[in-house]
């Protein structure tokens, strides 16, 4: 959210021009003294600036909040983050009490709604908790606005900047609306930012306009701090890091100009169940007696009233009230809202096992059918008649020794260079000592008759040979520092076919998190 100056010129020329009070109930409401205007406005403007002004705060003579009141409350606040009193950051201040009242209000009302979320998740990365103003600044705590540049969500990323800090969109989901994913991603962004600069002022007014605005603005002003670089900045972040200091203030000393939180908004209890494949938001509301608007609130980042069929694994929040009665009435429920020639082993909705239900039991959504691929290794009896030798590729993996060259290994498996290129993604020739590279070689195989049509038939990616042959699942478990490609470069694995089999859709693992790396 960026706010103009031009209005609190406009109080000014108010004060200067008219010099009006108006009393009521025998106190005196006076617009506060502010910057001087530099444009001619005209009185029917003025009057109309004038009368719009809500009648917050019964004062004295001198209506504007003293400086030396605000340089005090500014000290007492003062964390990690560096609160410099500063005339523009003064008139924002009077700017959310005099103009903007309503827009405070609001955000004092949406503070427990999500501030729980934001004090864990900067604590989690050892952030500084007052970094929580800062949504209030960019999104006005509303979880799927999207500005003009199309940055979006709580905290508004760019869609770029959302993917690259591992945040999904499609035409269906965009997770910069989610408020713990986008959370966690601007914590990591800021936590960046702050080690590029080595202080929040620059780190905040970066978080605005990108890191590389503030080096250009710090090369042309020979500055190294936020205000000595001030008027290098683009006009828009010169008030960015003000308004976050007036707002940090209002929150806490709101109560103090006759602003409070009158309807203040909390999370709705919910439960989670997951959902795979196509199902319909709308019918499945209908059916399940659930506000369509309260499913919305629960689950901002569905952008459409449905998901589609390639969905796997999306945690639906649905309200805990209404649980029990999905429970009751899950066949009639789901059969109503999802496709109905879906495959018997796909799985339509299980609870998420790290939340309780409304019932304070801790069990599985009932509406589910078996999954294939869970345990840790399955087998099936193939047919014995008479068997066939067939040629198939193979993929091995081969360790780059010292001195190994993508022409020598190439030579050795008497295959081309493009093709490795191709195989491993490689876009140059350099290779490195200890990286794991993929060798597609042709071998040819006994299997079964009745297997030769699936190992045969190149349009299907063995799925019906899969079942006559015994699979044993393996699987690597994530360590600390482990990403997605060294874990496919270590088993020689297509990053993409990593990701598949793993359901994952950003680049995003865990520590402990437990990958399947069969081939």
């Amino acid at each position: 959210m960026k706010i103009s100056r031009r209005v609190l010129w406009l109080g000014a020329m108010c004060m200067g021009l008219c010099n009006v009070s108006q009393l009521a109930n025998g106190a005196v409401f006076v617009l506060p003294q502010v910057a001087q205007a530099d444009t001619v406005v005209g009185t029917e403007q003025l009057d109309s600036l004038f009368y719009n002004l809500p009648a917050i705060e019964e004062f004295s003579a001198n209506p504007a909040v003293p400086e030396k009141l605000l340089r005090e409350r500014f000290a007492k606040l003062e964390k990690s983050i560096p609160l410099t009193y500063h005339k523009s950051s003064h008139d924002f201040v009077e700017y959310f009490i005099y103009k903007k009242a309503s827009f405070t209000k609001s955000m004092m009302e949406k503070m427990p709604l999500f501030f729980p979320l934001f004090e864990k998740t900067l604590q989690k990365h050892g952030l500084p908790a007052e970094l929580k103003y800062l949504s209030m600044i960019e999104s006005g705590l509303n979880p799927k606005v999207i500005s003009h540049a199309r940055a979006g969500g709580l905290w508004q990323f760019m869609p770029a900047t959302g993917r690259e800090f591992g945040l999904y969109q499609d035409s269906y989901i965009d997770e910069r609306f989610e408020p713990v994913k986008a959370t966690e991603a601007a914590c990591r962004y800021l936590k960046q930012l702050y080690n590029i600069f080595g202080d929040w002022e620059l780190a905040l007014a970066s978080y605005n306009t990108g890191p590389g605005n503030i080096k250009r603005a710090m090369r042309r002003s020979r500055g190294t701090t936020f205000w000595t670089i001030y008027n290098a900045l683009p006009r828009e972040t010169r008030s960015y890091v003000p308004q976050y200091v007036a707002m940090n203030y209002m929150m806490n000393y709101g109560n103090d100009h006759g602003i409070y939180a009158e309807n203040p908004e909390y999370q709705i209890p919910n439960d989670t169940i997951h959902i795979n494949g196509y199902i319909d938001l709308v019918a499945f509301c209908d059916n399940a007696g659930i506000d369509f608007q309260e499913l919305g609130k629960l689950n901002p980042s569905i952008t459409k009233n449905l998901l589609p069929d390639k969905t796997r694994d999306f945690v639906l929040r649905v309200p805990s009230v209404k649980y029990t009665y999905l429970v009751s009435n899950r066949s009639m429920i789901m059969d109503s809202c999802t496709r109905k020639l879906l495959p018997v082993n796909s799985m339509l909705a299980v609870a998420d096992s790290t939340r309780n239900d409304s019932l304070g039991q801790n069990k599985a959504f009932p509406y589910a059918f078996a999954s294939t691929g869970q345990n840790d290794e399955y087998e099936e009896e193939a047919d014995e008649a008479t068997p066939t030798t067939v040629k198939r590729t193979k993929r091995t993996s081969h360790t780059v020794r010292r001195g190994e060259t993508l022409l020598s290994i190439s030579k050795k498996y008497r295959v081309s260079v493009s093709q490795l290129k191709q195989w491993n993604r490689l876009r140059r020739s350099n290779i490195m000592r200890g990286q794991h590279l993929v060798i597609m070689k042709e071998v040819k195989e006994v299997v079964p008759s009745a297997a030769k049509i699936a190992v045969v038939a190149a349009a299907k990616p063995e799925k019906e040979y899969e079942k006559t042959r015994k699979l044993k699942m393996r699987y690597h478990t994530v360590q600390q520092g482990d990403t997605l490609w060294t874990i496919s470069q270590r088993y020689g694995l297509p990053l993409d076919h990593l990701k598949k089999a793993n359901k994952i859709r950003g680049n995003e693992i865990k520590p402990g998190q437990k990958l399947i790396i069969s081939s």
